[in-house]
């Protein structure tokens, strides 16, 4: 394009006598404003497009063998965008019609041309093609950014159905694009208590500013997303709606509570075996003196003491009990497959499944991805949480399911029931010592399967409704490979 503030137009012609007009017209009004040069022929008119040095270009319809149209088509082909102005004769309306769909900014009829029509057509469709040129590069901008965004984002309509996704969105909910589009907002919520929260604000003025929701890809795998979205065409009743991922932020920062957590537990039980175990062990030592010392015998007071040594035992047990579901025990670590540790466990647990009539689904994604681990201990693990499963259902009305994936450099299980769920206020002190709903049981269970998997370098959380069943997610680090 021209670098100076005269306008370059080429005219393509075959009539000499056209051009001398046409620049005879420009120049009596608009003197020095264009610079009007002239390609005599088709195949001129060509060679001289190409190097793309006009601001404007006046063709002519009739060109010997060729016409105006086939120009236009020339300008398509090259993939270059410029404003054309076409030529024709009076009449030829069917012309006119074909030349704006070929590309045509606009069309003069030649028998009818003025000066002042002939500048007005020049400067309209010059501050026309500046316009759309606006238009466009700001339109490819936000474009790219919506096709670039780390964030996910998602366009929906008045009836919240969404629209478009960009490449982010559809990576983070694992939807196929065409799923994606017969889908409304409300599909993407894991916890259907939201959804109704979520519209209310939509309609408001402000919109949603940075709410948290839990959402859920088309896997069933859980999300902690923040959301912002509001109204973005008013007449069109457009939403956008701007999702960031923190699922991976909110699980360090669990990490990181339960880790602190289970270093305060493991003080306070080292504590209470210190300040515990010396007068027990007193009161046995006690106990056992008055035992074989001579004193009267009595049917109660043998019975007393039968009771105290008896519970001064239990004591001592729980206390070794705690020690060992909170110590950072040595671990003869090990590359395994994890998919064959799950194996190994399921068969385990297997008897009590049958005599309980539990069905199981396992979904072990291939390859078996290999982890560090102690294998009796990481066997445990899984077991105490199998059975915990498998205990809250009922017998032969239950399903026990257990699926395994790996994503970048971590492997996940999955371990859910069908059971009774836990209600919110228990999920919190679920891996608490001596924390337990059974009659019968220590509550140390899930207290040594989460030292154990925390050892392993894991994570462990859970997710659980009353009356819909509970689910385990752990992972761990995958051993990388080493080259020789």
């Amino acid at each position: 394009m021209a670098i100076n503030s005269k306008k370059h137009i080429l005219m393509i012609d075959d009539d000499e006598d056209d051009f001398f007009l046409v620049n005879a017209l420009l120049q009596d009004i608009s003197p020095n404003e264009y610079v009007l040069q002239w390609a005599s022929s088709y195949s001129e008119a060509l060679a001289i497009i190409e190097t793309r040095g006009h601001d404007l270009y006046l063709v002519d319809y009739r060109l010997g063998a060729h016409t105006g149209i086939d120009v236009l088509h020339h300008f398509r082909n090259l993939g270059y965008k410029a404003p054309v102005i076409l030529f024709t004769g009076k009449g030829d309306y069917h012309i006119d019609k074909e030349a704006m769909q070929a590309g045509a900014a606009d069309y003069l009829v030649k028998s009818e041309i003025t000066a002042v029509g002939l500048e007005r057509a020049i400067r309209y469709t010059l501050d026309k093609f500046t316009h759309l040129n606006v238009i466009e590069k700001s339109e490819k901008r936000y474009f790219s950014i919506f096709e670039k965004s780390n964030d996910a984002i998602l366009l929906a309509d008045c009836e919240h159905r969404i629209v478009a996704a960009n490449p982010a969105a559809i990576r983070l909910l694992r939807y196929e694009e065409t799923s994606l589009y017969k889908s409304h907002l409300g599909a993407l919520f894991a916890d259907e208590s939201q959804i109704q929260a979520f519209v209310d604000q939509l309609c408001n003025e402000e919109g949603v500013v940075s709410q948290e929701f839990r959402f859920r890809t088309y896997q069933g795998q859980q999300l902690d997303v923040v959301v912002n979205a509001s109204l973005l065409d008013e007449k069109k009743q457009l939403y956008l709606c701007i999702i960031q991922d923190i699922t991976e932020r909110k699980r360090k920062e669990q990490e990181k509570q339960q880790q602190e957590k289970f270093a305060i537990t493991g003080r306070i039980a080292r504590l209470i075996a210190h300040e515990v175990r010396n007068p027990l062990t007193n009161i046995l030592l006690a106990v056992s003196e008055l035992k074989t010392s001579e004193m009267p015998q009595t049917a109660d007071s043998q019975l007393y003491l039968d009771i105290m040594e008896r519970n001064c035992h239990r004591i001592n047990q729980l206390v070794t009990e705690l020690l060992e579901s909170t110590r950072m025990s040595e671990l003869n670590m090990l590359p395994q497959g994890l998919n064959v540790l799950i194996e190994k466990t399921i068969h385990l647990a297997a008897d009590r499944m049958q005599l309980n009539d539990i069905r199981v689904i396992k979904k072990l994604r291939e390859p078996d991805q290999q982890v560090m681990a102690d294998e009796d201990k990481l066997i445990i693990a899984l077991l105490n949480i199998i059975i915990n499963g498998i205990e809250a259902m009922k017998a032969g009305d239950g399903t026990l399911e257990v699926e395994s994936w790996h994503e970048q450099d971590k492997v996940f299980v999955r371990i859910s029931d069908t059971g009774s769920g836990i209600p919110q206020e228990n999920l919190a002190k679920l891996f608490e010592p001596f924390f337990t709903s059974k009659t019968k049981g220590t509550g140390l269970g899930l207290t040594a399967t989460q030292n154990i998997i925390l050892n392993h370098k894991g994570t462990i959380h859970v997710d659980s409704r009353p009356g819909e069943g509970t689910a385990f997610l752990i992972s761990f680090p995958i051993v990388k490979a080493v080259t020789p």
